[in-house]
């Protein structure tokens, strides 16, 4: 008896063994899963490496001339510190009582903020492919390469590239439609998220099928609503314009909007195709364009 009972005893020691491996690795495929999950290379950047903490109080906002009504938990909300400040100065409000007003906004912008965060992107979500080292949306267009500024070229002297429904918005303020991800931009600049800025920039590289008259309503919004500090949107319409020059020229509203003047946008238009033009000039003597200045 002595030995039967020694002998239980031995393979239950050996069965504990053997359940104490299997869980040390189940915990580490366990830990790598929530790693990735928080930090994938192949998806947008994230906003944190931690899930929000969704058990505190619910703050509203309500956004446009219509105050359409959002709710989102404040802090998700502390992650921006425009929003941070907004919510101490309501700290002695009930919870229930905590409502921010954004009129000069658009819903559909600060729907795009909400969900980038609380889940580190806003649709349509950008994707890496490693082998091709490209960018695309997850809406099915094609991809474009990092170094791409502006979208393809079509026949038609009033379009560009293929079209998008999702790419433009229609902006009160403006009166009219403008490109989403600008006036994500220009929100997230206000909000001081600097991740959601880079977003939108590079969202906005892959769209395509945006008509000239939009594209220059557009700049004209992204210069009125960045500073001269913040020149990366600026540029971006800059390259575009220039890229795409002989649609452009051949656009009347280009020519109306050029003949109306007074505005930066076009003396920085006009700066940076004098320095492409300079900087052809000099490659084309064999000399870098860096090296005489």
């Amino acid at each position: 008896m002595f030995k039967r009972s020694f002998a239980s005893a031995k393979d239950r020691a050996g069965k504990a063994r053997k359940i104490s491996k299997r869980s040390f690795r189940d915990d580490a495929k366990q830990r790598l899963r929530e790693q990735l999950n928080n930090a994938s290379p192949d998806t947008s950047p994230s906003i944190g490496g931690c899930s929000p903490k969704l058990n505190t109080a619910i703050v509203t906002i309500a956004v446009g001339k219509d105050q359409r009504l959002f709710a989102a938990h404040e802090d998700v909300l502390a992650r921006s510190p425009w929003f941070a400040e907004a919510c101490r100065a309501q700290f002695f409000e009930s919870p229930g009582q905590r409502r921010i007003s954004l009129p000069d906004d658009e819903p559909e912008v600060l729907s795009a903020v909400l969900e980038f965060l609380y889940k580190g992107d806003y649709y349509p979500r950008l994707l890496h492919d490693r082998k091709r080292n490209t960018w695309s949306l997850e809406d099915g267009q094609e991809p474009s390469t990092i170094t791409s500024m502006s979208p393809r070229m079509e026949s038609d002297p009033k379009k560009l590239g293929g079209l998008n429904e999702f790419a433009s918005i229609y902006h009160h303020g403006v009166g009219d439609y403008i490109l989403r991800d600008t006036a994500v931009y220009c929100t997230a600049l206000k909000l001081q998220l600097p991740d959601l800025q880079r977003l939108a920039l590079r969202k906005q590289g892959l769209q395509s099928g945006i008509d000239v008259a939009t594209i220059l309503r557009s700049a004209r919004f992204a210069y009125a609503n960045t500073p001269a500090s913040d020149s990366r949107l600026r540029a971006h319409y800059l390259a575009l314009i220039i890229r795409s020059r002989k649609t452009f020229k051949r656009s009347g509203t280009m020519q109306m909007e050029m003949e109306k003047g007074g505005t930066q946008l076009f003396f920085d238009l006009f700066v940076a195709l004098c320095n492409h033009c300079d900087d052809i000039a000099e490659l084309g003597t064999g000399r870098s364009p860096q090296l005489d200045k």
